[in-house]
This record gives C-alpha cells, structure tokens and sequence, in this order.
C-alpha cells in the first residue's frame, strides 16, 4: 500500500491552491487530536477550510480524519457545498458597515475607501481573500476560536445587502437611497 506524500506536517495556517474550476482554498487551522487507547495513542486531525473564487462567493467547511491531506479534502468538499454570495460594492469593498455573532465571538465589518487593503487578523483575512474583497476592516472580539470566528464572519456577510435590493424592497430608486453623486459639488460651486 503506497502513501501519498505528506506536505509539511500540518503546520502551514495559510496553504493556498488553485483548483480547476477557479476555486482558492486556504486552510484556517488544524487541530491534532489524541485517543489514548491500550496500545498507545491514536491521532486525528481535524482541519477548517475557506474557499472563495475571488469573485464575491465563500464557503467554509471542517473536515476529520486520521490523516492531515485527507481532513484537508473533507474540508474542502463541505466548504464548496455551503458557498454563499456576498454583494461587493465596485468589486473591492462592502456596501455598508454590518456585526455578526456566532457563539461567544462577534466580528464587525466596515467598508473602506480604496487603496486601505485588507485590515483584519486570522481567519477573518483568509475569508476576506478568497471572497475578493480589496478594501474592508474587520474587529473580531469576543471569542478567538478560529471556528467562531469563521462562523461569525459568515453570520455578518450573510446580512450585507446591495442598494439594488434594499430599493426595490422598500419601492424606491436607487438614486433616493443614495442621494445624488454630482450634489457636493453644485453645493460648493452654489456656495463659491
């Protein structure tokens, strides 16, 4: 029975590759779990997993077994499964400021003006590069269960809407919500 290789020993937090349908995986976290048994112990791993196609979908996903490339896949496979999409504003950033909870960890998200990049530790940054988000800043607090924190993220992007469909469901035009984009500047030049 041949093995495959093993890359590294589980150690790397930010494993990136490149699938054939255009998906980025990264690996979050890994955890080495131990069953103490009459023979010895027994370890299993257990490993969580962003994945995103950098267009504005994400998923997660955690996987286990008793070899790290293998929870890694388990992982992958959920995670592709539970995809969601997130409405970015000209691609790079949120439309609005937004909170999200799961358990005891809480993350707040903002939209930023260009050129920021991405602000945010951990787990939250690899959700936000395989969305494709450019421009945002994140808080987590509460909780720094990588798990937590993932699962609140999710809880946060879940609630971001567009203008579009805020709109719409409240029977108004985009350009009533938003106000106008050229009003500054007649303001100014009434007021010079």
């Amino acid at each position: 029975m041949a093995r495959e290789p093993r890359e590294g020993r589980g150690r790397e937090r930010n494993r990136e590759r490149e699938g054939g349908d255009d998906l980025m995986d990264k690996l979050v976290s890994i955890n080495r779990v131990a069953k103490v048994v009459k023979g010895g112990r027994r370890f299993a791993f257990a490993a969580l997993v962003v994945v995103g196609d950098q267009k504005g979908r994400v998923g997660y996903g955690a996987g286990k077994a008793r070899e790290v490339p293998e929870a890694i896949r388990k992982a992958t496979e959920r995670a592709k499964r539970t995809m969601i999409r997130v409405p970015m504003r000209e691609g790079r950033t949120l439309h609005h400021d937004v909170e999200g909870r799961f358990g005891a960890g809480a993350v707040v998200l903002r939209s930023a003006p260009a050129g920021t990049g991405i602000i945010a530790g951990g787990p939250l940054r690899a959700v936000f590069e395989t969305l494709g988000l450019g421009d945002v800043v994140a808080k987590s607090l509460g909780s720094r269960n990588p798990h937590n924190m993932v699962k609140a993220t999710f809880a946060a992007l879940q609630r971001c809407t567009n203008p579009r469909s805020v709109a719409q469901r409240r029977g108004k035009k985009v350009s009533d919500l938003l106000g106008r984009r050229e009003a500054p500047a007649a303001q100014e030049a009434a007021d010079a």
